[in-house]
């Protein structure tokens, strides 16, 4: 078996940034399995496929020209060759992302595809149904959460960092919009699993986190 680590979580959420240095000091392979949706939301949209085009979108997502390349401290997001890294965290992709997800269709020609990133010496998968659907059989799962507000102060500094405008309560709005929609859609809705271990970060630096998930990791002899 190889060990996976699951980290579900809401929007902005931190998830990935944690994801990333669990990996980083496990050695561990990584899956942002979000990026994938972003990645089929931005090709469609070039593309011209409507967005509840369910057949054309399989379509897309079973081809997807994607291609992840891991670099020091960071991974490269190719589509068709282009990095489209910093296009794909656009609060717009985002939306796209979060509309496509919401097809079954679409999650199954993914599935596969996600389930390939488990590999040896272990992977650490962050996404929102990775303990619940993708990776049921993972030994440990995370899901973890702060509060709306501190998650869009999160996501307000990320955009400035990367010179993007962005309004404080704009962006509460919209993550308690989505949170709605992924808690409540009838396809993998977020939730966390049954034995997930439920991490609220609001008051917790990344380093208190990822040592709270490394910490649960040696518990059951993961590392």
């Amino acid at each position: 078996m190889i060990p996976v680590i699951t980290i579900d979580g809401p929007v902005s959420s931190g998830k990935g940034t944690v994801a990333r240095q669990v990996a980083t000091r496990l050695g561990w392979h990584l899956l942002d399995s979000g990026a994938l949706y972003r990645v089929l939301g931005l090709h469609a949209e070039r593309r011209g496929v409507a967005l509840d085009d369910e057949m054309c979108l399989v379509d897309l997502a079973e081809q997807l020209p994607v291609e992840f390349r891991e670099g020091e401290g960071d991974t490269a997001v190719l589509l068709e060759g282009e990095d489209v890294g910093q296009i794909i965290r656009e609060e717009r992709v985002g939306e796209l992302a979060s509309q496509v997800a919401v097809l079954q269709p679409v999650r199954d020609a993914l599935f596969a595809r996600q389930r390939a990133f488990a590999q040896r010496p272990g992977l650490v998968a962050d996404g929102r149904d990775m303990g619940t659907v993708v990776f049921r059989d993972a030994p440990l799962k995370v899901f973890l959460t702060a509060s709306a507000e501190e998650r869009a102060r999160r996501r307000l500094g990320q955009l400035k960092e990367k010179g993007f405008g962005a309004n404080l309560a704009t962006l509460i709005e919209d993550i308690r919009t989505r949170d709605e929609r992924d808690m409540q859609r009838a396809v993998a809705p977020l939730k966390p699993a049954p034995e997930a271990v439920e991490i609220d970060s609001t008051e917790l630096t990344v380093e208190q986190v990822v040592d709270r998930i490394l910490g649960e990791a040696a518990a059951r002899s993961l590392i």
